[in-house]
């Protein structure tokens, strides 16, 4: 697993420099372009009559969506992962340009705000979660191909033969001779958690049954993330203390089964209340 005869991950974050620690990042591009890619998605379904939110009511409404992604997403890194340190110095929540977001946070910044979208427009939470399940898997694959361009959250080591040398992984100065390959778990959690879920919730939504059920798809997004998650997690370094033995990005995933169930009940339970009346 050691030697040079593996790709050297040298790829420069940085697109352009502007000054101190600022610069345009590979990191914020992906999170620009998820979110461009959302507003394609969200305007479709509504020139379908799948979304009942004029392009003004869009707008807003995205922008909720993208408070919730960057808070949700930034607290979940800290409270999760990085505690000792967000009580150490609060202030470095706003140090977005460094990166640390957790999917899971988002998650939840994400249900708040469509929580809170459901409420100003009066229209379905559960109908609105569905469409937000179909607009996340794209935002999900592009942060972790900006995860490998960054050269973090690596794989454990290997010897595969498309196996990679993350020089972040060792100490400053270590000959690379000397630094164990790893899986590149960045790329294929972007295969598993963006592009797998990508085909799987448009198929959903627009080649079958499942705008009849509101909640449900979204339900059953948070199970196949959950479980997609957990097999990525097999591959990757774990960046935090165990938890209970286990690697935190699992322990928590078990959590959005959880969740991800209750969207499924809910969604069984008002199908049939309405089927009865």
């Amino acid at each position: 697993m050691l030697g040079a005869d593996y790709y050297v991950h040298n790829i420069d974050p940085e697109i352009i420099h502007l000054w101190g620690q600022f610069g345009l990042r590979y990191y914020g591009l992906a999170y620009a372009l998820g979110f461009i890619i959302a507003i394609i998605i969200m305007r479709r379904l509504h020139k379908k009559g799948l979304l009942s939110l004029n392009p003004e009511q869009q707008s807003t409404a995205l922008f909720a969506l993208i408070l919730g992604v960057m808070i949700g997403g930034r607290l979940g890194h800290m409270l999760l992962y990085d505690l000792n340190g967000f009580l150490s110095n609060p202030l470095t929540f706003f140090e977005i340009w460094k990166g640390g977001m957790a999917s899971h946070g988002g998650f939840a910044g994400v249900l708040v705000a469509c929580w809170w979208i459901a409420k100003k427009y009066k229209i379905g939470f559960w109908k609105l979660s569905d469409v937000l399940a179909t607009m996340t898997p794209p935002g999900l694959m592009l942060g972790r191909i900006a995860n490998f361009i960054n050269g973090e959250l690596w794989g454990k080591p290997t010897d595969v033969s498309w196996a990679v040398i993350f020089p972040q992984s060792a100490p400053y100065g270590t000959p690379i001779d000397l630094i164990p390959a790893r899986h590149p778990s960045q790329l294929y959690e972007a295969a598993l958690e963006g592009l797998l879920l990508v085909i799987y919730t448009q198929w959903r939504m627009w080649k079958t049954k499942a705008p009849l059920t509101p909640g449900r798809l979204c339900g059953e997004f948070l199970i196949l993330y959950a479980i997609v998650r957990i097999i990525g997690e097999q591959f990757r370094e774990p960046d935090a203390s165990l938890i209970m033995g286990v690697n935190p990005g699992i322990f928590y995933s078990f959590f959005i089964v959880l969740l991800g169930a209750v969207f499924i009940y809910f969604s069984i339970r008002n199908a049939a209340q309405k089927k009865a009346h």
